[in-house]
């Protein structure tokens, strides 16, 4: 393209003089460059977000943790991530793009390391953590780019393209995790990553602009970043160790005060402070904060999928990780034609049909899922899962870039950190709910099942005597038949109970997400010029 064209696109554009610079250098088609940079960056670390789901029943029985310890892999992870977004957009001001993104992913790097080696559950939980606050802080630096790169009119193409990455990695995550855990251990599972990082550094020293010449640094308001990862962890520890200790014991409620506290203190201080990590202005936008509920909504529920899903299919359905994670394979690969093609459509229509239609897809795809048993099919699954991500395709692009052009030009970065901040705290907290949601129904249907069994129910009856047979013909002593017969009934009936709590999940799922419809319609009609 002439120099005379690129001047002309760059004109167009509301952008800065490093990313001039590189337009200059590479041309028009340099947007599409630092795009892929940026994607790369998203796919290594958003992989890590849910290709660990698949192994979790493994680490429980490589450390002897139950359920409510383990899902702190994905809570952990999730709640960091959260934080990590709030402080992208500093980063990028006081570092500038290029040393901010190959800094992340330096310590991604590191951090996956020290979680493929971690000798206990406590350091693999830190690894988490500080892969968590990377991929947190890379989410965000999408959307600011797309504003600075691409023209209106291109901006949901590209958003679609972009949420390629976004999108794919938790949907691929759980296959290719459970390729690497039949194939190698549950250890490799952290180290998929790394090669995805090796190549981003030296693209992002290529494609990334370094500060755009000297600018006021910003403080970092650390006050309020610890006063919100104090309220976030002591919610997610109180909701963990509710069932255990009881809602009413000390620790619980200390932790729910505690939280109370610090939130209360995170946004005391926010609205005072000169450069607070999270604007709280933005919601003061009606627009805006609508499409954050919605946000929230869609990232509880495709992070809470993603973490019952395999344990449904491996726990229920007696898949190994690799089944598990081939029969989320077809869904991960819709999602990823789906996206695109759904980028485009935010460009021409209005934002409240698509995000209904994303809506629908969901609830139906979790209102199906009430039905699964131990005997569902492969594909019958598998074409539940892919209405679902149908759903997150419609939803993802549109919310996005509906909630950015909501909010004045001043505002993009910070508006960016705290959608995502929005969605990401909405799969924290549908991981952490949905995981205290399944036991405590399993719980309660174990009970109740329970109850029912005597050696007056005739069935009961009948099972147990056919059972204490089959192990007398094959050499059992009376005594050790009927120990056996009876534990295996108790198997018998705790997996009946797990089917039905995990249904219970999924119809719980599918009536939260209807109701996110309403604040989608309270959305006026989007003008369009």
């Amino acid at each position: 393209m002439s120099t005379d064209r690129v001047e002309r696109y760059i004109a167009g554009l509301n952008t800065s003089d490093p990313f001039k610079l590189l337009f200059r250098r590479y041309g028009v088609g340099y947007r599409w460059m630092a795009m892929l940079t940026i994607m790369l960056a998203m796919l290594a670390t958003l992989l890590t977000g849910t290709i660990i789901n698949v192994a979790i029943p493994q680490i429980m029985g490589a450390y002897g943790v139950g359920q409510d310890e383990a899902q702190w892999l994905s809570t952990a992870n999730l709640a960091a991530a959260t934080v990590g977004m709030l402080t992208s957009s500093w980063l990028v001001q006081r570092f500038g793009l290029r040393p901010a993104l190959v800094g992340m992913m330096s310590l991604f790097m590191l951090g996956s390391v020290v979680g493929g080696m971690s000798p206990n559950l406590e350091v693999m939980i830190l690894a988490r953590i500080v892969q968590g606050l990377t991929s947190g802080q890379v989410a965000p630096l999408s959307i600011a780019i797309i504003f600075q790169l691409f023209p209106p009119g291109k901006q949901g193409l590209a958003m679609g393209v972009s949420s390629i990455g976004a999108v794919l990695a938790p949907a691929v995550g759980p296959t290719v995790g459970g390729l690497l855990v039949e194939t190698f251990n549950w250890r490799y599972v952290f180290f998929l990553g790394v090669p995805f990082s090796l190549l981003c550094i030296p693209m992002a020293l290529l494609f990334l602009p370094m500060r755009g010449g000297p600018r006021p640094r910003l403080p970092f308001d650390l006050r309020g970043l610890v006063l919100l990862s104090a309220a976030i962890t002591c919610l997610l520890m109180a909701l963990t160790n509710g069932e255990g200790e009881g809602w009413s014991s000390n620790l619980v409620l200390s932790l729910f005060a505690g939280s109370a506290a610090a939130w209360t203190g995170f946004i005391y201080w926010e609205r005072r402070c000169e450069v607070p990590l999270l604007n709280l202005e933005l919601f003061a936008i009606r627009r805006f904060s609508i499409f954050a509920l919605t946000a929230f909504a869609v990232g509880a529920g495709l992070y809470g999928s993603m973490y019952l899903i395999p344990l449904f299919l491996q726990l229920v359905q007696g898949m190994s990780p690799r089944e598990a994670g081939n029969a989320m394979l077809p869904a991960g690969i819709a999602l990823a034609i789906a996206v695109p093609f759904c980028g485009r459509l935010v460009d021409r229509f209005d934002p409240r049909w698509l995000i209904t239609a994303g809506i629908l897809f969901i609830s139906l795809s979790f209102w199906l899922m009430r039905r699964a048993d131990p005997s569902t099919g492969f594909w019958v699954f598998a074409w539940w899962m892919i209405l679902g991500r149908l759903g997150v395709a419609f939803s993802f692009p549109t919310l996005s870039l509906g909630a950015v052009k909501s909010v004045p030009m001043e505002y993009l970065s910070q508006a960016s950190g705290a959608l995502n901040f929005v969605r990401q705290l909405g799969g924290a907290f549908g991981v952490n709910l949905l995981s205290i949601l399944l036991l405590r129904r399993t719980n309660f249907h174990t009970d109740a099942i329970m109850s029912t069994q005597s050696y007056d129910n005739t069935t009961t009856a009948e099972l147990l005597a056919g059972v204490q047979q089959l192990l007398s013909e094959a050499g059992l002593t009376a005594v050790e038949s009927g120990a056996v017969a009876v534990q295996y009934l108790a198997g018998m009936l705790h997996m009946q109970a797990s089917v039905i709590a995990f249904r219970d999940c999924f119809i719980v799922a599918a009536i939260v997400f209807l109701l996110t419809l309403l604040p989608t319609w309270m959305l006026k009609r989007e003008v369009r010029p």
